[in-house]
């Protein structure tokens, strides 16, 4: 199941802004909730590895059974498979929207998803974990464009600093291209992934 309980107060038991807006709280608070969140304590293997992969979990706003998934493709392939697992998370239908600065967060791109905003390739798609392939064109829904949201994202308030090297975007037509696959340093996620596949390999 998906969080949604409070971000700022899951984005404090992590270590890292699950929204721009929780970035304030982490700031002013940088430590975890509740009335222990100050105290020192000794932290185990397990716990550290868990950590991380929550942070990456969450990151993406994916149940376990998807992030297992996704693990579990990644570890069929050549390759480091912490890389590979990041380029999956990262080639999710809803991650690419947030990346291209369709949406402010990946909760915000996840709805637009699902209430079948957004096309690829021509053909509505509803599925947040559907996987985008290289050459693959996204843009947002014709009869979307007007709406208020898009008009906003269109003129350019979410992009981020600094566009994802992998994507072509488009923000004054709403479209962008997959242009190749994304690469674990190109990819803004704070996480030690290597940890993640202990965690998974334990």
């Amino acid at each position: 199941m998906n969080y949604t309980g409070p971000k700022a107060r899951r984005s404090r038991a992590l270590g890292v802004a699950l929204t721009p807006k929780c970035v304030r709280y982490l700031e002013a608070r940088p430590y975890p909730p509740g009335v222990h969140g100050r105290a020192r304590r000794s932290v185990s293997d397990y716990a550290l590895r868990l950590k991380e992969k929550q942070r990456l979990r969450y990151q993406y706003n994916v149940s376990e059974t998807q992030l297992r998934r996704a693990f579990e493709r990644a570890l069929r392939k050549e390759g480091k498979t912490g890389e590979l697992l990041v380029t999956e998370l990262e080639r999710r239908l809803d991650a690419l929207v947030l990346r291209a600065g369709f949406a402010r967060t990946i909760y915000a791109a996840r709805q637009m998803v699902t209430h079948r905003h957004i096309v690829v390739n021509g053909r509505r798609v509803d599925k947040p974990s559907c996987q985008v392939e290289v050459g693959d064109v996204v843009a947002v829904a014709e009869r979307s464009r007007t709406k208020s949201p898009f008009q906003v994202a269109a003129a350019g308030a979410h992009k981020l600093d600094t566009t994802a090297p992998y994507l072509a975007v488009n923000l004054p037509s709403l479209q962008f291209q997959l242009t190749a696959l994304p690469k674990r340093a190109q990819v803004p996620v704070v996480c030690e992934e290597q940890l993640v596949v202990e965690f998974y390999s334990r």
